[in-house]
C-alpha cells in the first residue's frame, strides 16, 4: 500500500426535500444580506421542467441570497459555455457558482470557476499547459447520478474547435457542499440512469485494476460497491423506478465512486476514460455508453497482464465459480458477464451498437496518445488503443 493523504471537503446532504436547502447552505459562503449575488448555472432542460429550478429560486430568495442565471449546459459540456460563464461571472462580480443538474453542468460550473480567477484562457488547464491553484466556490443540486462530479475534484470539457475532450483534476475545484435527494432522479430517461451506473462502474473498475499490493481494504470496498451498484440497478430497471431504496444507494454510489476514498493508497489505470474521451468528442455519444463500449475491450486485450485479478474481478463482482473454469477462461466470463449486464439495461457494448463510424479508428488512436502513452496498469501505445477500439469494433 502507498502513502497517501484522504481529505473530502465536501459536505453531502442527502435525502428527501434536501433541495429545500440549497439557499440555507448557500448563504454561508454567500451572504445573508442581498447583496451578495451568485451564478445559478443549469441546463434548462428537466431541471425546469420539473419544478426543481423554482424550487432552488424559492430557498435562495428566503436565503437572501440573489443570482444571475446560465442555462443551456449540453452533455459533454462545451467550451463555448464556460466562456460565456466566465464573462457573466467577471460582468456580474460573482463569487459563488451553484450548478443545478448532473456531471455536465456541474464540469461546466467547476471550469468557470477556474477560468473566472485567471488571467489566461482557462483551456490552459485542460490542455496541460497550466495548474489550477485557485478557483470560485462551487455548489451542486445533483440530479443524475452518474460523474460524481458533485465531490470529486474532477471536471472534463469539450473543445468545440478540433474536437479535443480534455479533463482537470483541481483540488480547488471540489464542491464546498451538494446537494443529494434520490426523488430526483425518479423522472430520468432509462438510458441516462444506465449511463449513469456504467459512468459510475467504470471509475470503481479504473481504480481497481491495479498492480499495488496490499491494498485489500479498498479491493473489498471497489468489490462491494460495483455488486451494490448492479444489485441496485437490477431493481431500478426491474419495474423500480421509482424505489426509493435503490436510487438512493445508486445515488451515494456514483458520489463514492469517484471522491478518491477508493482511490487510496493504490494507483488506477485510467486508460478506458482516455481512450473513450476520443469516442464521445467526435461522436458526441453519452460519456457512461462509451465506456460500456470500452471498458469489456480494455479488460479483454489486458487479461494476459495478470489473469488472477481479472479472474478476482468475475468471481468477487460477478459470481464467477472458479471451480468451473481455469483462471482465463474465468476472466473472460467476468467480461461476458459485464457485456451482458450492459445490454440488459439499454446499453451499447460495441461500435454497431451505438451506430460509431469504425474508419475513424486510428485517428482516434493518435489523438488518445497526444500526451503519451495512456494508462498505469498497462501503458498503452497508439497501437494498443488501436487494438482495443477494434477489439470494441468487432463485437
Amino acid at each position: 500500500m502507498r502513502n497517501f493523504e484522504y481529505c473530502n471537503r465536501t459536505k453531502i446532504i442527502f435525502g428527501r426535500g434536501t433541495e429545500d436547502l440549497a439557499g440555507a447552505e448557500t448563504a454561508k459562503y454567500a451572504g445573508k444580506d442581498g447583496t451578495f449575488r451568485i451564478l445559478l448555472h443549469h441546463s434548462g432542460g428537466s431541471a425546469v421542467k420539473t419544478g426543481l429550478l423554482d424550487r432552488v429560486k424559492k430557498s435562495l430568495k428566503e436565503a437572501g441570497v440573489g443570482w444571475v442565471e446560465l442555462s443551456g449546459v449540453q452533455p459533454n459540456p462545451r467550451l463555448s459555455k464556460v466562456y460565456e460563464g466566465i464573462e457573466l461571472v467577471r460582468k456580474e462580480k460573482l463569487g459563488f457558482i451553484l450548478a443545478v443538474g448532473g456531471g455536465s453542468v456541474i464540469d461546466s460550473a467547476k471550469a468557470i470557476a477556474l477560468g473566472a480567477l485567471y488571467d489566461g484562457d482557462v483551456w490552459d488547464f485542460y490542455d496541460r499547459k497550466k495548474e489550477a491553484a485557485e478557483a470560485l466556490p462551487v455548489a451542486t443540486v445533483l440530479t443524475i447520478p452518474a460523474a460524481g462530479s458533485e465531490s470529486s475534484i474532477s471536471s472534463v470539457i469539450t473543445n468545440e474547435k478540433g474536437s479535443w475532450k480534455r479533463g482537470v483534476n483541481a483540488e480547488c475545484s471540489r464542491p464546498v457542499f451538494s446537494i443529494l435527494n434520490p426523488e430526483l432522479t425518479y423522472t430520468l430517461p432509462p438510458y441516462q440512469t444506465a449511463c449513469g451506473v456504467a459512468d459510475m462502474l467504470a471509475h470503481i473498475m479504473e481504480r481497481y485494476f491495479t498492480k499495488e499490493p496490499h491494498v485489500e481494504l479498498t479491493d473489498e470496498l471497489c468489490e462491494g460497491a460495483m455488486r451494490a451498484i448492479i444489485r441496485n440497478a437490477r431493481k431500478i430497471f426491474s419495474g423500480g423506478e421509482r424505489d426509493y431504496d435503490a436510487r438512493a444507494e445508486i445515488m451515494w454510489a456514483g458520489s463514492l465512486a469517484h471522491n478518491n476514498l477508493l482511490s487510496t493508497g493504490r494507483v488506477g489505470d485510467w486508460a478506458s476514460h482516455g481512450i473513450e474521451h476520443e469516442l464521445s468528442a467526435l461522436f458526441d455519444i453519452a460519456h457512461g455508453a462509451g465506456l460500456s463500449i470500452i471498458f469489456p475491450a480494455w479488460i479483454k486485450y489486458n487479461i494476459g497482464e495478470d489473469t488472477s485479478r481479472f479472474a478476482r474481478f468475475a468471481a468477487k463482482v460477478w459470481g464467477v465459480d472458479g471451480a468451473f473454469y481455469d483462471l482465463e477462461q474465468a476472466a473472460m466470463e467476468g467480461v461476458f458477464r459485464l457485456k451482458n449486464f450492459f445490454r440488459s439495461i439499454g446499453l451499447p457494448v460495441s461500435f454497431a451498437g451505438a451506430k460509431l463510424d469504425v474508419s475513424k479508428i486510428p485517428e482516434m488512436s493518435k489523438r488518445a496518445v497526444t500526451f503519451g502513452p495512456l494508462g498505469n496498469y498497462r501503458k498503452l501505445d497508439e497501437k494498443d488503443v488501436q487494438a482495443i477500439f477494434r477489439i470494441a469494433s468487432e463485437e
